[in-house]
């Protein structure tokens, strides 16, 4: 089994055939793509592939160390920030073929109207060993 990663952009991804935000989606259209994520993660759970997900709100910040006895040191929100992530899941799978084959149904999640999104979704399998530097002799 072998671990990835599966993001939901809310922009910086290339655009969805039913490119439709969110914030122009009816109160049901909303509920409708709700329900499909829920259903899709309950459906992986009976197969034991599904690890965790979360949705994410736009907002965020940069956060970074300053040194010893310094406070972090923050810059954002930047809510004009090109790339967003809406959300993610943590799958479990046999292969990539079967990731990049649930990153297609998960991309079929109903949009405004109650038509498929057709999203792209970012597939990133987990690290499974620290990469390895070549030894030079």
């Amino acid at each position: 089994m072998a671990k990835y990663l599966l993001l939901k952009h809310y922009r910086g991804a290339p655009a969805a055939v039913n490119d439709v935000p969110m914030d122009r989606w009816t109160p049901e259209e909303i509920s409708a793509h709700v329900q499909y994520m829920n259903d899709f993660a309950a459906r992986l759970e009976k197969t034991g592939e599904f690890v965790d997900g979360q949705a994410l709100a736009p907002e965020g910040m940069w956060v970074r160390y300053d040194g010893e006895g310094r406070p972090p040191v923050t810059d954002g929100p930047f809510a004009e920030t090109k790339d967003l992530i809406a959300g993610w899941m943590v799958i479990d799978v046999d292969s990539h073929e079967r990731a990049v084959e649930l990153a297609g149904e998960l991309s079929a999640a109903p949009g405004a109207g109650g038509k498929p999104i057709h999203e792209w979704l970012e597939v990133r399998p987990f690290l499974s060993a620290p990469p390895t530097v070549p030894q030079c002799h």
